[in-house]
């Protein structure tokens, strides 16, 4: 680089063997990313590096082997990296090190932009402005100049491998046709960024910002955060927020969460700059309504700072009066309050959206209304009315029509709908229907490719799969959501796979293993505030201790579930949870009483270390999860449980009570013949009537 600098000695040396026909240039290309960590291997032994810090260097220095060697001597020399017991390591993180210009670097670069004419200065200064890559339409309207006398300068300096080099042609909306040119290094771009006057780079901001908008014109969505940045830049807050409030949602709409969140909190930050007028009120108000989605993403439905910007995004309605806002920023606090398992304040919210929507006949609204109520219905045991809620919501959804719901609501509405529905189909003693409503949620979660409402899916799939007491399958589901959750850094939808793959392993005689992750998954969903579905994943780990014959470690997890839904009023598998109850209470009171008898060579049955009053509290056990079931018309934990009080008489030796009790039941089913609940009881059946 130094020879080209102007006044080199090598320069003369160079144009003169030139001429003679004596010397001939090659250009060498920059160092591969796996130059760059072999470098620092072979410099820094036996220490590793993570791969975003190769990554960045790489792009940072763009494989240049003097910028490279020379960045990585100023960190040395600062102790950015320092040796301690024999490892180097880096202090500080990768991003604290990007505005870093060593000054070797930044006094050989500003010794080029000297030996410039003005002219070749601003226009350097005006593509430093526009970005490492940029039109020179932009250079011109940055220093208000006609197009072709910069390009003139831009090639003068490509001629001589100086600051740029050209990289084709740039084509507007507009119809602009202009040169396009790049830094020939990243570092080229800052040192000249950051030479510039801080009033004149503002008004290259603005210039630059305003001509790429007028170019753009409808099409200035697509280039929103470059807007946003040159419009804050220059000052224009206004404009800058209204971009700023685009590229979040652009960002949401690719699953870019972070960079979304970054954007739309930087314009609630612009706002506070702006006169507060009507029009600052609305942009508030899509602004938090826009944040709830990457939030939701990125923390968990019931993260507190979900629960604010929905919060504050309602209290904005009240103030702008009758717009389209209030019903998504209705559905967010609902969502954020359900997950929190406050099932009486979700279904006041629910309520007020299905109002919303039946006085405005809008058919996107009442699927979402009739989603929302039908789910909170069904976690209150609700499921007749939870079944016509959900049905309806499904007949309201068009796939092409409401396929963006999934940027505003975060989840796309028939993937929620059906697995919604499949959930309620399967308590309801419809297995067949409710499997063929998870495979068209998993279809259409994958046609969709939506990574959060997949992930739920996945989820939602193998929670049904484990209500089949289908372990294999429990599993598979469950693994695929934690990897695309891991993926996607999903922490409250990994903690539910995590749940569920626990109770597959415990399941398969891998207790400790399946508990410790069950445990791991509930804490996880504690911490992210959720709530939801608590009584049954401790009655989940209640049934995988019971599985290890820790019986006791059951019952206290049964008693705190019970004591959840009392005060929730999640109700939905509240039969289950005492039915499990009873069939631990059996197993707690036989260790117990087998541990107190003599071993004996003669076989001995359950009955007789089972005292009357053992008997009695395992049967009221029994008989409230049935009375619960029926009055909730939970069919399938109805057959559970009749299930285990008819094997509880047969031991006590009532087998004609036991069967006329089995076959009333069995006999209301009409499908699901080859799942194992059904084929156990046809099988008790059948022993019944021996």
């Amino acid at each position: 680089m130094d020879v080209i600098v102007r006044g080199h000695p090598l320069k003369g040396i160079e144009q003169e063997l030139r001429q003679h026909g004596r010397c001939q240039e090659l250009p060498l290309p920059g160092l591969t990313e796996g130059a760059v960590a072999e470098y620092l291997a072979s410099r820094f032994a036996a220490s590793a590096f993570s791969s975003l810090l190769v990554r960045w260097l790489h792009e940072r220095t763009e494989g240049n082997p003097l910028f490279l060697v020379t960045l990585v001597d100023e960190w040395v020399a600062h102790g950015v990296l320092r040796q301690t017991g024999g490892q180097w390591e880096l202090r500080g993180t990768v991003s604290d090190l990007m505005a870093t210009v060593p000054e070797s670097i930044r006094q050989m670069i500003e010794q080029q932009l000297d030996g410039l004419s003005v002219q070749e200065q601003h226009v350097l200064e005006a593509a430093s402005i526009a970005g490492i890559e940029c039109s020179a339409a932009a250079m011109a309207a940055g220093i208000e100049a006609e197009v072709d006398t910069v390009e003139e300068w831009c090639e003068g300096l490509v001629h001589r491998q100086l600051f740029l080099r050209s990289t084709g042609v740039a084509e507007w909306p507009d119809a602009t046709v202009a040169a396009r040119y790049r830094f020939l290094h990243a570092l080229h771009q800052q040192v000249v960024y950051e030479r510039v006057p801080a009033g004149r780079r503002s008004g290259l901001h603005r210039r630059i910002g305003a001509r790429e908008e007028t170019a753009y014109g409808a099409h200035a969505g697509e280039i929103a955060a470059s807007l946003a940045v040159h419009f804050e830049q220059g000052r224009d807050y206004r404009r800058a927020v209204q971009y700023l409030e685009q590229a979040g949602k652009t960002a949401t709409q690719r699953c870019a969460y972070r960079e979304a969140i970054s954007h739309l909190s930087k314009g609630l930050e612009l706002l506070e700059a702006l006169p507060d007028t009507p029009e600052r009120t609305q942009h508030k108000l899509k602004l938090h309504l826009a944040l709830g989605v990457p939030l939701i993403a990125t923390q968990s439905w019931a993260a507190p700072a979900v629960g604010a910007a929905y919060a504050r995004a309602w209290a904005l309605c009240q103030q702008v009066g009758e717009t389209p806002q209030l019903f998504p920023a209705l559905y967010g606090l609902w969502v954020f309050h359900y997950t929190r398992a406050e099932l009486q304040r979700a279904q006041e919210l629910a309520e007020q959206l299905l109002a919303l929507a039946q006085s405005g006949h809008d058919a996107a609204l009442l699927m979402e209304a009739h989603h929302v109520l039908g789910n909170t219905l069904h976690r209150r045991g609700e499921l007749i009315a939870a079944r016509a809620h959900l049905e309806q919501g499904i007949a309201f959804y068009e796939p092409q029509q409401h396929c963006a719901h999934a940027s505003l609501y975060g989840m796309d509405d028939g993937v929620a709908g059906l697995g919604y529905a499949a959930l309620v189909l399967w308590n309801l003693g419809y297995p067949d229907q409710a499997l063929q409503k998870t495979h068209e949620m998993l279809t259409l979660a994958r046609e969709r490719a939506h990574p959060l409402s997949l992930a739920w899916a996945l989820n939602t799939a193998a929670w049904h799969h484990q209500c089949r007491r289908e372990v294999l399958l429990t599993q598979e589901q469950a693994e695929a959501g934690m990897v695309l959750c891991t993926a996607q850094g999903f922490a409250q939808l990994l903690a539910v796979g995590t749940i569920l793959r626990g109770w597959a392993l415990a399941m398969q005689r891998a207790g400790t293993e399946g508990i410790a992750q069950m445990r791991q998954g509930l804490a996880t969903c504690r911490g992210t505030g959720t709530e939801i579905a608590r009584p049954r994943y401790l009655a989940m780990l209640a049934e995988a201790y019971g599985n290890e014959g820790q019986s006791d470690e059951g019952l206290a997890l049964l008693a705190e579930a019970l004591t959840v839904a009392q005060n929730t009023g999640e109700r939905f598998y509240e039969a289950e949870i005492h039915r499990v109850k009873g069939e631990l209470s059996l197993q707690s009171r036989q260790v117990e009483n087998k541990s107190k008898t003599s071993r004996d060579k003669s076989e001995v049955t359950n009955t007789q270390h089972l005292t009357p009053s053992l008997q009695t509290e395992a049967e009221e056990c029994f008989r409230q999860a049935i009375e619960i079931a029926r009055k909730q018309q939970a069919k399938s934990l109805e057959l559970r449980a009749v299930m285990s009080l008819s094997r509880l008489l047969r031991q006590q030796g009532k087998k004609k009570k036991a069967r006329q009790l089995l076959a009333e039941i069995y006999g209301w089913f009409t499908e699901g013949f080859d799942t194992v609940d059904l084929q156990e009881a046809k099988a008790l059946l059948a022993e019944l009537a021996a």
